[in-house]
């Protein structure tokens, strides 16, 4: 069969045209779709893992269930719409995989979030110069406890706090009703701080 030319002007072609390419057999359009959609994908894996060998090896599983499944794309939404959930689906599966992880101490966590933590106990939180790397400090500690909680809880605050997704965008992806998709979240921020509540009262000084 003929193959779409990729010329310069390829990116005029749109998405769609292109998946109509792909289901025909032709691989030049399914390998304008990886490279078009590739950061997207990385994006949203690199929200669920941190290791990067293992951020590539869900977006080539995303990219696989994508090519395996372009029939059931109907043009009713956005391409990468459809491909953002096929990705965040494959990665709420891997973490229901994964077997889950102890419950995170005071040992897990480096010195400079142990200082944080110190600081947030004592009310020390004045140094101007310090907004900056504190709010890098604060991401990773949140990041430590998020992964410590059940796979649909991480996958709830990871779309509605960390892509900041709205409440409709969460249940379209997740396929749960915007109720289920607001109390999750709420029981899923509670657990979060329950759990910082923990590691605080650890560093709290003695009386």
């Amino acid at each position: 069969m003929k193959r779409l030319a990729l010329s310069d002007s390829i990116k005029e072609v749109s998405d769609e045209q292109l998946v109509s390419r792909a289901r025909l057999g032709d691989d030049d359009a399914f390998a304008e779709i990886v490279g078009r959609h590739s950061a997207r994908v990385f994006q949203v894996a690199s929200k669920f893992f941190r290791q990067r060998n293992q951020v590539e090896d869900i977006a080539q599983e995303v990219f696989l269930k994508a090519y395996r499944q372009l029939g059931s794309f109907e043009g009713r939404g956005s391409f990468e719409g459809w491909l953002t959930r096929i990705a965040t689906n494959t990665c709420l599966n891997e973490l229901r995989r994964d077997k889950r992880h102890p419950e995170l101490t005071v040992a897990d966590v480096t010195e400079d979030e142990a200082v944080w933590l110190e600081r947030q106990v004592t009310g020390s939180m004045t140094e101007p110069s310090r907004s900056v790397e504190d709010t890098l400090i604060a991401s990773d500690l949140a990041d430590k406890l998020l992964a410590e909680l059940p796979p649909d809880d991480r996958l709830v605050l990871t779309l509605v706090d960390g892509q900041e997704l709205s409440t409709k965008e969460v249940a379209e992806t997740t396929g749960w009703s915007e109720s289920k998709v607001k109390v999750k979240a709420f029981r899923a921020r509670r657990k979060m701080r329950s759990a910082l509540e923990k590691l605080m009262k650890t560093k709290s000084p003695n009386p």
